[in-house]
């Protein structure tokens, strides 16, 4: 049976409280407004971004005691650990994390070719998978570290990472954005097993087009809400960034019940992906092919290394 979408309105959530939450990329767009839920509901939150928090964020946020703002290049592992530090140091521990940060595809690294100074072909650039991909591995160990390195009383924490709809059909004007988010999606598929031993839930927000900075195709002056009612009269779904950050805060409220969700999130709605894919093996893989992978998958090939 398909699951069922559903929806979860940020003004009914209860929780989590009393919490240590840090969000990459949380200077605008979905972080912003899932730090300024969190700490609406009682928590410490800590933000990591380039920039200082967006003009729009209330100040009841950003002068708050509970709130750390660090300035914070991702893509450098030595100023992430330090922002974790510093977050860590000021509340005593990380209780959950928002791998939030990212950037859009930039340009045509395909089909267009440029010449270097011998003129041969350039060399590409990786900046999509550097910050979609790869700083969020590093923030992802950086969460496990500081989830375990918390009081021996606190009891796991809570991961949830931005995927998108392109990670789990491929936009194909986005190739390295699209592979960088079906790279999250495996991520969170590989290491949910694990982190669950730790008392860590690990899960995924998968938005459609949603109404961020990193928006594409807009007309010369077109405003983001212009471009949405454009958008939405010719029947595209689109999110606000609040629904968004109403289905994270609501992940991490789950505990230990939201490890290996992976919610599509359209039109401010949601439905749980990797519930509905993983009821429908013998569908899309065929019984032999699902029957041989059962017997083989208790096979010693990557052992747990907890």
């Amino acid at each position: 049976m398909a699951p069922e979408s559903f929806i979860v309105s940020g003004d009914k959530l209860t929780g989590p409280k009393n919490s240590t939450i840090l969000i990459t990329g949380g200077s605008s767009g979905i972080g912003l407004q899932t730090a300024v839920l969190l700490h609406d509901l009682g928590n410490n939150v800590v933000v990591l971004d380039r920039a200082q928090p967006h003009a729009s964020a209330p100040k009841s946020l950003t002068s708050s005691s509970r709130f750390l703002y660090q300035q914070c290049d991702i893509t450098l592992w030595k100023s992430q650990r330090a922002a974790f530090e510093a977050g860590f140091q000021k509340f005593g521990s990380i209780d959950g994390v928002f791998v939030n940060a990212g950037v859009a595809e930039y340009k045509d690294q395909f089909f267009q070719d440029g010449m270097d100074k011998d003129g041969l072909l350039e060399e590409p650039d990786r900046r999509t998978l550097d910050i979609d991909m790869h700083a969020a591995n590093d923030t992802t160990k950086l969460a496990i570290h500081y989830i375990k390195k918390g009081p021996e009383k606190k009891n796991g924490g809570s991961i949830v990472m931005t995927a998108s709809l392109a990670g789990y059909l491929a936009s194909a004007g986005a190739p390295l954005y699209s592979a960088a988010k079906h790279g999250i999606v495996g991520l969170m598929r590989a290491l949910k097993n694990d982190t669950a031993k730790l008392g860590i839930a690990i899960s995924v927000v998968a938005p459609g087009i949603t109404l961020t900075d990193i928006i594409a195709g807009r007309k010369s002056g077109e405003s983001l809400s212009d471009w949405a009612k454009r958008m939405r009269a010719l029947g595209v779904p689109i999110n606000d960034p609040s629904e968004i950050a109403a289905y994270v805060v609501h992940l991490m409220s789950l505990g230990m019940e939201a490890n290996g969700k992976g919610l599509l999130i359209q039109a401010g709605r949601a439905v749980d992906v990797e519930q509905g894919i993983a009821t429908s093996r013998k569908i899309w893989m065929g019984e032999e092919m699902l029957r041989l992978f059962r017997g083989g998958r208790n096979a010693p090939l990557f052992p747990n290394r907890l």
